[in-house]
């Protein structure tokens, strides 16, 4: 049985589990699958299915190789790499969310999972209106292959394939780390500063991305003001 008709088979098998989805973005309100909510079921599957998996980095790229133990027939999917530096994080910890990250993307593109709720609910049918002529569709900017805030502490450094569709992701997740770090309104208002550059990127890149990241500074600021 080759490699896609098993992976295929390990699908549609893992649809019919009830899976429920535990990681949650408070702030774009939508939850979203960790690798422990699908992965051990996923493991048994490929089990049964005599299926093997490894995952494997290079500095621009990850890779999931899915195997056939049977008759040697293998699968590749691949992503481009991003990559999040954060003054005070220690560089394994970096990388390591880094990594998983990247697992996760994987695993999810080989086996068709639905990535947010948002997507899940399907839209109430709407009444038909006249045909209207097509509107020009948004061309984003693609952001900028390296992006660095002023040195020193809080300096966030961010380097992006410029065809990565994560690299917002990765900022997020940079910037939140930054702010649980943080011990007062002032180390808040130190990160918005020093990294200005980047966050005017979001900005041009999508401006309701950069609406959640500031949401994010509205409420580490709220935080220390409670304490004090």
């Amino acid at each position: 049985m080759p490699v896609l008709k098993k992976l295929m088979q390990a699908r549609v098998l893992l649809a019919a589990q009830p899976l429920k989805k535990s990681g949650e973005n408070k702030f774009a309100g939508y939850k979203y699958f960790e690798l422990a909510d699908f992965l051990p079921q996923t493991m048994q599957l490929f089990y049964d299915l005599e299926l093997a998996s490894t995952v494997s980095f290079t500095p621009d790229t990850a890779t999931l190789t899915i195997t056939d133990c049977e008759d040697g027939s293998s699968m590749v999917i691949t992503s481009p790499m991003a990559e999040a530096n954060l003054k005070g994080a220690h560089p394994i910890q970096n990388l390591g969310a880094v990594q998983s990250y990247q697992r996760r993307y994987l695993w999810m593109a080989a086996l068709e999972l639905v990535e947010h709720d948002a997507i899940d609910a399907s839209e109430p049918e709407r009444p038909k209106e006249q045909t209207k002529p097509a509107a020009k569709p948004e061309i984003k900017p693609a952001p900028p292959k390296q992006i660095v805030g002023q040195g020193g502490q809080w300096q966030i450094s961010l380097s992006v394939s410029p065809d990565s569709e994560g690299w917002l992701d990765v900022v997020g997740q940079a910037c939140g780390t930054a702010l649980d770090m943080t011990e007062s309104v002032d180390d808040v208002m130190q990160i918005f500063k020093k990294n200005k550059q980047l966050f005017d990127a979001v900005k041009a890149h999508d401006p309701n991305y950069f609406k959640t990241l500031m949401a994010q500074f509205t409420d580490a600021k709220n935080r220390h003001s409670e304490k004090s």
